[in-house]
């Protein structure tokens, strides 16, 4: 999606909780009638691993005709990775890409050296009214990939490998954890998974993975004698192995990945390593000198000023 510059939040609460850098209270936007809770980036932490771009999108339901219609707009030096709990987003880009992500679905948008996309609600649910509610994030390339080739990758419900017992379910979204291994692709090494707790539910969240954090979708859940509720961010401290528990039934995004190759630049749309390069997407976008979207040319989203 697309989002014009903000101003940095306040910064993050302390706790007593030693497994915890920092809490990251996201800032709320209101964009057409759509909530978003934005976590990353933050003003004292701008990423975990490769993640730059943290948006936690809904609970939301739509009557009347009502939807999301993101206009095509353009991204250099990034993956989008969309996942639905709720709800459908169709998606179109610049590669003649057109079709929707569902519930438990993953999009990996991967933008490179440049992509134009768009994200529209179907106007068959549109007529008849629907719910929506997700995670977007973007992960930065390494330096290696800043520029490469423009490429989308669907991957099914089915294909997400899950694990299963003593109160948690547990869906693989990127990379590997306990024991399992996401077919989707990264670029740099990546975490990503989907958490489900039944109250009383204990998770262990290994000190393997260099920067790692927990997002609370729902619910409530303790670590160390800390409760903590939905849309908070949890960074964790590296190198310390943990055991939360749930104390109702909860939801939980764990993410992060190794240390990014350098620090990132975002403005916008556009993430990387060079402010020359980003200042060149402007004036590529100004000029309009990136591709456009297949039936989807008619509208666009003007550089912000």
């Amino acid at each position: 999606m697309s989002f014009a510059p903000t101003p940095d939040p306040t910064p993050g609460d302390k706790l007593a909780c030693d497994a915890i850098d920092m809490v990251i209270v996201p800032r709320t936007h209101d964009i057409g009638g759509f909530t978003v809770r934005r976590a990353l980036p933050f003003a004292k932490r701008r990423m975990v691993g490769p993640f730059i771009f943290f948006d936690h999108m809904g609970p939301a339901e739509f009557k009347d005709g009502g939807g999301i219609d993101v206009r095509p707009h353009p991204h250099i030096g990034l993956s989008t990775v969309t996942y639905l709990f709720e709800g459908e987003i169709q998606h179109r880009d610049s590669l003649g890409t057109y079709l929707p992500v569902r519930p438990g679905e993953v999009n990996l948008m991967t933008a490179g050296r440049g992509i134009v996309h768009s994200e529209r609600t179907d106007p068959a649910l549109k007529s008849k009214g629907h719910k929506l509610h997700g995670i977007q994030s973007w992960v930065a390339l390494p330096k290696t990939h800043e520029e490469i080739t423009p490429g989308f990758e669907h991957v099914e419900q089915q294909e997400l490998p899950v694990i299963t017992g003593d109160g948690k379910t547990i869906r693989v979204v990127m990379g590997s954890l306990y024991g399992a291994t996401s077919p989707v692709t990264q670029n740099w090494p990546t975490i990503y998974g989907d958490i489900a707790l039944e109250a009383g539910a204990k998770l262990p969240v290994d000190a393997d993975t260099e920067e790692r954090c927990l997002y609370v979708v729902s619910g409530e859940i303790d670590l160390q004698g800390d409760v903590f509720r939905e849309g908070q961010l949890l960074v964790l401290r590296p190198g310390d192995r943990i055991t939360l528990s749930a104390v109702t039934p909860a939801r939980l995004i764990l993410c992060g990945g190794a240390t990014m190759d350098g620090p990132r630049l975002i403005w916008w749309n556009f993430v990387s390593s060079s402010k020359e390069r980003l200042e060149q997407a402007k004036e590529d976008w100004k000029q309009k000198r990136f591709d456009t979207v297949p039936g989807d040319e008619e509208e666009f989203i003007p550089l912000p000023e």
